[in-house]
């Protein structure tokens, strides 16, 4: 399944609507990753860095759940405790993949990996087969 690079975020997690093209029975994933350094293309994060091959390899299989990639910005705008990703997204931490499944007619979340957890292969496995 593609990644999806482009992904009209919603408000706030209770508006979250799995994307067209994904099944409602499919858990949909999301990525919250820093905005690439506009001198290098590169994320700023060393944990970004480090986990991105990982969730690329993961996700861009035909087999697996549709991922889409949220960018939180540049170090300052990530740094600011206020930044909507940290309050209204609940995420703490970058890297960060968040699983939603479709429960009784809602988005929900179901799960989720920070930074090097990702890097568990297991977890991440564990994480996209819902166990």
């Amino acid at each position: 399944m593609p990644i999806l690079t482009t992904f009209p975020l919603p408000a706030s997690p209770a508006a979250l609507q799995i994307p067209e093209g994904s099944s409602s029975a499919a858990p949909f994933f999301l990525a919250f990753v820093t905005s690439p350094d506009p001198a290098t293309g590169q994320s700023w994060c060393p944990d970004v860095r480090a986990a991105w091959p990982v969730l690329d390899a993961a996700f861009s299989a035909a087999e697996a759940p549709r991922l889409a990639v949220v960018e939180v910005g540049q170090k300052p705008e990530w740094k600011d405790l206020e930044n909507v990703y940290r309050t209204t997204w609940k995420v703490p931490c970058i890297p960060t993949v968040i699983r939603y499944e479709v429960v009784e007619g809602r988005t929900v979340e179901t799960g989720r990996l920070a930074e090097g957890e990702i890097l568990e292969k297991g977890r991440l496995e564990g994480l996209m087969s819902g166990n």
